[in-house]
């Protein structure tokens, strides 16, 4: 018989165990991201693909861009992947290369800028749901 978790609803033992996938880079569509010229969003792995808590996405910022000053509502853990470009995470400026991770909390302001002649990449993760993006003038 289901265990009921206080009358709220089935308890996590009752619920559907998520399934294994495997998604292939090939698979993966990119889009321009309409608040920053330069800057591309591919899904990685997220709730359409059955991931339960988070989604994985890969970000490239092309040579000489930037990514305005804005705020979320969620926090972000990233891990660089190609080229050095710097990251400013509320007063503080950071040069990242790939390698580096960063932590950037939920509502603090921060911007992307490569001046380099390589473009960046990085790996974001995020909490599923609602995310406000705010950009800050």
């Amino acid at each position: 018989m289901p265990v009921r978790d206080e009358g709220i609803g089935m308890s996590d033992a009752t619920q559907a165990e998520p399934e294994p996938v495997v998604k292939r880079a090939s698979e993966v569509a990119y889009e321009p991201v309409d608040a920053a010229e330069g800057l591309r969003k591919g899904v990685l792995l997220d709730e359409s693909d059955g991931a339960p808590n988070f989604a994985i996405r890969r970000f490239e910022l092309a040579a000489d861009s930037e990514v305005p000053r804005h705020t979320n509502a969620v926090e972000h853990e990233q891990h660089v992947l190609a080229g050095e470009y710097v990251v400013g995470i509320g007063d503080e400026e950071y040069t990242v290369t790939a390698g580096d991770s960063l932590l950037i909390p939920a509502g603090v302001e921060h911007w992307y800028r490569n001046e380099g002649d390589e473009p960046g990449a990085f790996l974001c993760a995020v909490p599923n749901g609602d995310d406000t993006i705010e950009l800050v003038e």
